[in-house]
């Protein structure tokens, strides 16, 4: 049986994420723009590339301090959970 909820304890990015891996855009996005900092504007433009939003998401991508991501879509979710991971140590 699938987890209908985040592990208690998550992190808000690490929320967003998970809300995205499991087809949740808006929960994700709305826990994304909650979080004021790099790395929530990096969560930010990625949702964005991934709704098909590139303008948005090259502003987001700019606030994170970051260039325009081009690497695949798994890809950049699976660098940004590393990063955020990495973080937490």
């Amino acid at each position: 049986m699938p987890i209908a909820k985040p592990p208690a304890g998550l992190p808000p990015l690490l929320r967003a994420l998970w809300l995205d891996a499991r087809g949740d855009w808006d929960g994700a996005h709305g826990v994304a723009q909650d979080v004021e900092d790099r790395d929530g504007a990096w969560v930010h433009a990625y949702l964005h590339r991934k709704e098909g939003d590139p303008s948005n998401a090259a502003y987001w991508y700019g606030q994170a301090g970051r260039p325009v991501c081009t690497k695949a879509l798994a890809d950049e979710w699976a660098d940004i959970v590393k990063s955020l991971l990495a973080d937490k140590r």
